[in-house]
C-alpha cells in the first residue's frame, strides 16, 4: 500500500518469456482465445483486509483447494475489452472505465467484494504494460480478461469471505470465421437466456453456461450464433448468445431491445447508440417480436440488422433460421448504414477517427 492509500502492484516478471520470433509466428494468425501473453495480473481480498497481495507475475495455474466456494456456489463474474494498437505504434483502451463499473454491478448482483474503479484500470494497465509486444498491429487486437471469483475453502451456501481478482489477455483475430461477412441466426424456442429479477444484466459465467445448449443447437442447424427470446411469451426479442442486437428500418431509424435487467448493458452497444444519435439518427429502446421481426424482413421494411460486442464488434446478420422457418434481411450481406457505424467505431478505436467523446484511455 503506498502513502497515498492506493495499492501497489509488485511486478515479477516471467522467466521464461516467449521469444520473440515465436511470438511473432503466434501473432500471424491467433485466433480467438487460444494464444496468451506472458504475464497475468492478481489481487486478493479477504473479510476484515479488504484488497491485498497485488501482483504482476508470470501467467500460472491456479492451485485451489477442492472445497473452494466457485466450483460449488458458482460466485464468479468477468469482463471483455481489448487493446488496440494505432498506427503511430501506441496502445489504447476503449472506455474502459465502464468496463470497471459494469464489473461493480455484476459483483453486486452475485453478492461478490466490489474491486475500486482505480485498482481495475491499475491492473488493466500493469499487465498491458508488461505485455505491450502482445498487442498486434492490423486489424488484430489484444482481448483482456478480468473475472474474479470466490476462493474461499467451504460448503454452505452464502457469499464467501475471500476473492481472487485476476486479469489474463490474449492477442487475437476475428471472432466469426470468414471475418467480417454476415452471419447466420438461430432463434431459440426451447431455450431462454434470463428471467426478470435474475442475472441476466450481470457478466457472470452462469449465464453463459446456461446458453451452451441452445447455441449447440444453432451450430447443428448451420447457424453462428443463438437468438434467445423472452421467458415469458417467448415472443420478444432479448439478445443473441453474447452479444446484442439491433434493427435498421426504411425509415432510417434503430431500434434495439431496452434494459429491462434481464440483456447485458453492452459497451458496444451504448457506444452504437450514441453514434447513430450524432449522426441524426433515431434510436429506439423498445421491444420488438419475432413475429414482428420475420414480417419486417418479408415487407422489405427492415432493411438490416447487427449484432454487436467487444469480441465481434459490429457484425451484420443476414439469414435467420427457426423451427418455422427461414427469412433474410435486404441481400442478406448486411449494408451501408451497417458497415458505416462499424467503420467509425473502429476507426475512434485505433485512432483513425476524432474521438470526440474522449472514450479512448492510452496506456502510457
Amino acid at each position: 500500500m503506498g502513502a497515498d492509500g492506493e495499492l501497489r502492484f509488485s511486478i515479477e516478471p516471467s522467466p521464461a518469456v516467449i521469444a520473440a520470433a515465436e511470438r511473432a509466428v503466434l501473432l500471424e494468425d491467433p485466433g480467438f482465445g487460444r494464444v496468451f501473453t506472458d504475464h497475468m495480473v492478481t489481487v486478493r481480498w479477504r473479510e476484515g483486509q479488504g484488497w491485498h497481495d497485488a501482483k504482476v507475475e508470470a501467467r500460472r495455474p491456479f492451485q485451489i483447494d477442492p472445497a473452494c466456494a466457485v466450483l460449488h456456489y458458482a460466485q464468479e463474474i468477468f469482463e471483455g475489452m481489448k487493446a488496440y494498437r494505432g498506427e503511430d505504434g501506441g496502445i489504447a483502451l476503449f472506455r474502459p472505465e465502464q468496463n470497471a463499473r459494469r464489473f461493480n454491478e455484476s459483483a453486486r448482483r452475485m453478492a461478490m467484494a466490489e474491486v475500486p474503479e482505480q485498482l481495475f484500470l491499475d491492473a488493466i494497465d500493469a499487465l498491458v504494460r508488461i505485455d505491450a509486444a502482445w498487442v498486434p498491429g492490423g486489424e488484430g487486437s489484444l482481448y483482456i480478461r478480468p473475472f474474479m471469483f470466490a476462493s474461499e475453502a467451504f460448503l454452505g451456501v452464502r457469499p464467501s469471505a475471500e476473492y481472487i481478482f485476476c486479469v489474463i489477455a490474449c492477442p487475437v483475430g476475428a471472432y466469426f470465421k470468414g471475418g467480417k461477412k454476415a452471419v447466420t441466426v438461430w432463434v431459440s424456442d426451447d431455450y431462454t437466456r434470463a428471467a426478470p429479477g435474475g442475472t441476466g444484466a450481470a457478466k457472470c459465467g452462469g449465464n453463459y453456461a446456461a446458453s451452451l445448449i441452445a447455441q449447440a443447437e444453432a451450430i447443428r442447424h448451420g447457424c453462428d450464433q443463438v437468438v434467445f427470446l423472452d421467458t415469458a411469451e417467448k415472443r420478444w426479442v432479448d439478445e443473441l448468445g453474447g452479444m446484442n442486437i439491433f434493427f435498421l428500418f426504411d425509415d432510417g431509424s434503430l431500434v434495439t431491445p431496452p434494459l429491462t435487467g434481464t440483456i447485458l448493458p453492452g459497451i458496444t452497444r451504448a457506444s452504437v447508440i450514441d453514434l447513430a444519435r450524432a449522426k441524426g439518427m433515431t434510436v429506439r429502446e423498445e421491444p420488438y417480436a419475432i413475429d414482428q421481426w420475420r414480417a419486417d424482413a418479408a415487407s422489405g421494411k427492415l432493411r438490416e440488422v447487427f449484432a454487436c460486442g467487444t469480441a465481434a464488434v459490429v457484425t451484420p446478420i443476414g439469414t435467420v433460421r427457426s423451427a418455422e422457418g427461414d427469412f433474410t434481411i435486404g441481400n442478406g450481406d448486411g449494408g451501408e448504414t451497417t458497415d458505416a457505424l462499424r467503420a467509425e467505431l473502429v476507426g475512434i478505436q485505433r485512432g483513425r477517427v476524432a474521438d470526440a467523446n474522449g472514450w479512448v484511455r492510452k496506456v502510457g
